[in-house]
């Protein structure tokens, strides 16, 4: 099994932190071992030779008969054997080894036949130099890589940072917020929140576009954003790139929406009148099953154009709520009464909740107005604290909507789309602060979960 790591292992600021000092570590021990070796075998290659020099001195003073010094001697018992035995085969050579508790190179050659003649020079200063160096080399090592490690971190905390940002500012446009934008300075013209957008004296959208005289009026496309102040940009790296083209996508969505939401506007406002017209005119026919079919069509039509206005109202993000305090009982009761469908109310615990009252009352229908159109009874209404869940016994949502919240008019698989009452439903929950979910019963059967907030 493999071993669990913590999650904060996983980020690349731990990532790039055990790279750093893996390979500062690395290149620590290769150069450490590197200078050891090239020091010291100049150091022991000195010894070396002047241990040889000495033997050569003490060989001609032996061969003299003058008195060896005090560190010169024939098979003196400290010579290590393996250089006895070379010096005695009848070569001379040098060796590193403890005489007296102290490191001492010797140097043996052969004399008289099968003796040696052995010369002791001390090595301890030789010794200590390499300890030194070996310890420098240690210190020297851990603060190059603690250096290295707090530059290394805080060049990649910066980068994390703004990878932090570009992916929280990514989230806040998948939540709605088309405003969100990251604004890198490493990627020149910034693209701020900033629109060009009037609400006009309609319920419609309006563009605030003014046309630059410079431009050529016949090929220049309208926009709907007007960029923010130009900042001098400097070299761009990967992560300004990837915060350039985040911000560039969001500008787009936001103009391609906003138009969306423009043309349903002003699409809506325009069959307004007509509609209103048709309706006075269905009304003045006479009585009959044409008549009814007409009426019936002209209602359904002014219906979707009201649910258009109202998503148009909803998109603009300016609804005002008119709070007080309500009974979440009685509430639901007349909200069912008015849906005008057999739905079961059950109330479990009865609380008081600070809505509006109007607006939670369209949530409510809509969503028992669904239940009943795509679902199959009984329907069920219950309300336990803050808690409201519809729920039927059909076949349940889709795996769309359950995944990504409804969609206007969405159709899969050749079934009849949900229309724009949930999508009216989720945006009305939202003006109110509540908060709905769309789920299917493990049994069977859609249930769709509003949680207010209780007094």
């Amino acid at each position: 099994m493999r071993p669990v790591l913590p999650p904060w292992s996983g980020t690349l600021a731990a990532k790039a932190a055990a790279f750093i000092t893996v390979m500062c570590c690395a290149l620590a021990a290769l150069l450490g071992v590197l200078v050891h070796v090239q020091v010291t075998n100049q150091t022991v290659g000195q010894a070396r030779d002047q241990a040889l020099q000495r033997l050569t001195q003490a060989t001609e003073r032996y061969e003299a008969g003058d008195t060896l010094r005090r560190d010169t001697g024939v098979d003196p018992p400290e010579l290590p054997g393996e250089l006895r035995d070379l010096a005695v085969a009848g070569d001379r050579g040098t060796m590193v080894a403890e005489r007296e508790g102290r490191p001492t190179m010797w140097a043996a050659g052969p004399v008289d036949g099968e003796r040696a003649l052995a010369v002791a020079v001390d090595y301890s200063q030789q010794a200590r130099t390499i300890e030194g160096l070996d310890r420098a080399i240690l210190w020297s090592s851990g603060l190059a890589i603690g250096a290295t490690l707090l530059v290394g971190a805080f060049a990649v905390t910066r980068v994390t940072r703004r990878l932090h940002t570009t992916a929280l500012v990514a989230r806040r446009i998948s939540a709605g917020d088309l405003d969100a934008r990251v604004n890198d300075p490493r990627t020149g013209p910034r693209t701020g929140p900033r629109t060009g957008l009037r609400m006009g004296p309609r319920t419609g959208l309006r563009t605030g576009l003014r046309r630059d005289p410079r431009t050529n009026p016949r090929t220049d496309p309208p926009t709907d954003l007007r960029a923010g102040p130009r900042t001098k940009a400097g070299p761009q790296d990967e992560v300004a790139a990837v915060a350039a083209a985040l911000d560039s996508m969001a500008a787009s969505l936001q103009g391609k929406l906003l138009a969306e939401q423009r043309f349903t506007a002003d699409v809506a406002h325009e069959l307004r009148t007509p509609l209103t017209g048709l309706h006075a005119a269905a009304e003045l026919l006479p009585p009959g099953r044409p008549t009814e079919l007409v009426r019936d069509r002209v209602a359904a039509l002014r219906t979707l154009t009201e649910d258009l206005l109202e998503i148009s109202r909803l998109d603009t993000g300016r609804e005002r709520v008119e709070l007080d305090t309500e009974q979440l009982g009685p509430l639901a009761e007349r909200a069912v009464r008015a849906a005008g469908n057999g739905t079961e109310v059950r109330v479990v615990r009865d609380v008081a909740v600070e809505t509006d009252r109007r607006r939670l009352e369209r949530v409510l229908g809509n969503l028992v107005a669904n239940a009943h159109k795509h679902g199959r009874g009984p329907v069920v209404l219950t309300v336990d604290g803050p808690v409201v869940t519809v729920r039927d016994h059909g076949d349940g949502f889709p795996e769309y909507l359950v995944a990504h919240g409804p969609q206007r008019f969405r159709t899969e698989g050749g079934t009849r789309g949900h229309g724009l009452g949930l999508t009216i439903a989720r945006g009305q929950a939202e003006v109110l602060g509540a908060r709905l979910e769309f789920a299917n019963a493990p049994e069977g059967g859609a249930v769709a979960t509003l949680k207010l907030t209780a007094e």
